[in-house]
C-alpha cells in the first residue's frame, strides 16, 4: 500500500492511518465535514466571491506569485479547485444556512427567547446561614452597601467584582438563582436562599430583553445548522469498531 504521510521521518499508509483517526478522535469531525460538504454541493459562490476569497487567501499567506501558490499546493498536497472548495467553504456554508433556515428564525427565537434574555445582578454567598441574615438586613437597611459587604463576605469570585455579575444569559446562573431572578424586579432583594452548600442574597440589578437584531439572527441560523448537523450525524453516520478489509 503507497505512503501517504510522513511525520517526523515516520511514514504511513492508508491503512496505517485508520486506527489514527480512532485514536484521535477524528473521525466524527470527518463524519462532519463529509455531511456538510454534501449540504452545500449545490450552492455557489459568485466570480467575484471567488476571486475576492483567493486574494484574501493569499495575502493571508504572503502568496504573490502563482509559483508560491503553487508551492503551498504541493505542501499540502491538494490541486487549486480543492483549495478553492476549501478557502469558500464558510461563505457557501453561511448561503445554505440562508436558504434553508432563514423562514424559520423568527419562530425559532420566539421559542428560544426566555433563554436568551440577560440579567445584571448582584450576589452574596456564605456558608453560615446567621451570617446571611445579618448581611440581609444591612443591606435592607443601605442598598448601596451590596458592593462592600459582597467584598468582605462573599465567599466566591463575586466578591472581586462586589457581588455585580453579568450582563450573563438568564440560563448561565445555577438553576435556582435563574428562578429567583426570573419572578424579580430591578432593585428587588430577596432574603437569603440556600443554594446546594451557600447561602445566597440576591439581588436583581437589571433584566435585559433579548432582541432579533443581526447578530442574534445570525447565532440563531448557527443554532439551526449544527442542530441539524448534530441531528445528521446521530441518523446517517455508524462508526465500525474495526476497519473492514478484503
Amino acid at each position: 500500500m503507497s505512503v501517504v504521510l510522513e511525520v517526523d521521518n515516520q511514514v504511513y499508509t492508508a491503512e496505517d492511518l485508520i486506527p489514527l483517526l480512532t485514536q484521535y478522535q477524528i473521525l466524527p469531525k470527518l463524519a462532519q465535514e463529509i455531511l456538510t460538504d454534501k449540504a452545500i454541493a449545490q450552492i455557489k459562490c459568485s466570480e467575484s466571491e471567488n476571486t475576492a476569497i483567493f486574494e484574501q487567501f493569499c495575502q493571508h499567506n504572503q502568496l504573490s506569485t502563482e509559483e508560491q501558490v503553487q508551492e503551498w499546493l504541493d505542501k499540502q498536497g491538494m490541486n487549486r479547485q480543492q483549495l478553492q472548495n476549501l478557502i469558500t467553504k464558510k461563505l457557501r456554508i453561511d448561503k445554505y444556512k440562508q436558504e434553508t433556515w432563514n423562514d424559520h428564525v423568527d419562530a425559532y427565537f420566539i421559542q428560544r427567547k426566555s433563554q436568551l434574555d440577560r440579567v445584571v445582578y448582584s450576589l452574596i454567598r456564605v456558608a453560615k446561614a446567621e451570617v446571611a441574615q445579618e448581611l440581609y438586613f444591612r443591606i435592607k437597611d443601605d442598598q448601596n452597601a451590596f458592593s462592600a459587604l459582597a467584598m468582605e463576605y462573599s465567599q466566591g469570585t463575586e466578591a472581586q467584582t462586589g457581588g455585580l455579575i453579568g450582563p450573563v444569559e438568564i440560563n448561565a446562573p445555577h438553576p435556582k438563582i435563574a428562578q429567583i431572578l426570573t419572578t424579580c424586579q430591578a432593585g428587588q432583594l430577596v432574603p437569603p436562599t440556600r443554594v446546594g452548600e451557600w447561602i445566597v442574597i440576591v439581588r436583581l440589578e437589571n433584566y435585559i430583553s433579548a432582541k432579533l437584531d443581526q447578530p442574534m439572527r445570525q447565532r440563531m441560523l448557527d443554532e439551526l445548522f449544527n442542530r441539524w448537523l448534530n441531528e445528521s450525524i446521530q441518523q446517517k453516520v455508524s462508526f465500525l469498531s474495526s476497519p473492514v478489509t478484503s
